[in-house]
């Protein structure tokens, strides 16, 4: 279908670009990243916080903590979606250097990208970066929403490597123009560089879709069924009309049982289930994002009364919509 189901997730959990390094590292050097949660004053309002890193020369190792390690070549790149403490080195089995978060806070407004070089276990700061090094990574994060319902990051693996080829390779070459620009001082550089961020993530998870197996289970796999990825994106498309599990199956052209059946199976719940979460999702964008009325946004969100949606509101979200919206307008 002409509806994508992908673009309109990640525009409503408002993906975003912050803090960008670029790192120099000698010829044997570890760095370990705790949970991104310490990095979570990198980005007020962000509930949930991913790491990323781009090996601009080189190569390097990448491991979540307790996980085999994978390479990593030149212009791969690899994003951590659920925050993982991790580590990157030159080799698997060294002993790494822990990043220091109050550091990374203190600089947060430094101008980007922030230069910083590692040699052995050590972390140094740097006036300039020192492209001469034998290994360059261009690491950065990115933040998103979690709540009320995002049902990407779940089905995202704990480690997200790109491998550098073909089409992908447009993307390190893009970054790290993005990464001259910033260097030179050039104004909107700092906006490109977020933005570069961003496109990148989009752009592996569009690699990583196409290359899933065709066992795979999940939402992003469900994307790429026939049955599945037609029903989300009718419910997606029109989330406010007065869907039954009859009309869907319907216009998906399966009985209602093999319908329930294949959703279950890539998604994990039923598909009137799935549309109430994400009639919360959008609702609660509204709510935030506008000035309208809990009663205009419920009319939107396809519900025929106010209370109506609030009872739906309270019971998948935890609050009514009128203290989420003070919650999270009070928030940093």
């Amino acid at each position: 279908m002409s509806h994508d189901t992908l673009s309109e997730v990640l525009r409503s959990v408002r993906l975003r670009g912050a803090v960008f390094y670029y790192v120099s590292c000698g010829d044997e050097w570890a760095a370990e990243s705790p949970a991104a949660c310490d990095f979570a004053p990198l980005m007020p309002g962000a509930e949930q916080v991913m790491m990323y890193h781009v090996v601009a020369k080189g190569a390097s190792w990448a491991a979540v903590l307790g996980e085999p390690p994978v390479r990593l070549a030149e212009g791969d790149i690899v994003v951590f979606p659920h925050g993982d403490p991790h580590v990157m080195s030159s080799a698997p089995g060294l002993r790494p250097a822990r990043a220091d978060a109050q550091w990374t806070y203190a600089t947060r407004n430094d101008p980007k990208p922030i230069p910083v070089s590692y040699r052995g276990a050590e972390h140094v700061s740097l006036t300039e970066p020192a492209p001469d090094a034998p290994t360059n990574l261009v690491c950065g994060f990115l933040g998103c929403d979690r709540r009320p319902f995002n049902p990407l990051i779940a089905a995202l693996p704990r480690l997200l490597h790109i491998p550098a080829s073909g089409d992908g390779d447009w993307a390190t070459h893009a970054m790290m123009r993005a990464v001259g620009a910033a260097q030179s001082g050039r104004p909107g550089a700092e906006a490109v560089l977020e933005r570069m961020s961003e496109t990148i993530f989009v752009d592996a998870l569009r690699r990583y879709l196409d290359a899933l197996p065709d066992e795979a289970g999940g939402w992003l796999a469900g994307l790429r069924d026939r049955a599945v990825g037609r029903a989300l994106a009718l419910l997606h498309a029109t989330p406010a009309d007065d869907w039954t599990i009859e009309q869907l199956s319907d216009r998906v052209g399966l009985s209602r049982s093999a319908l329930h059946e294949r959703f279950v199976h890539f998604v994990g719940q039923p598909p009137m289930q799935y549309l109430a979460q994400w009639r919360m999702q959008l609702a609660a964008q509204r709510l935030l994002q506008s000035n309208a009325t809990v009663a205009a946004i419920a009319q939107e969100a396809g519900y025929e009364s106010e209370a109506a949606f609030s009872r739906a509101f309270k019971r998948i979200v935890g609050a009514s919509p009128a203290a989420w919206r003070r919650e999270r307008v009070r928030a940093p």
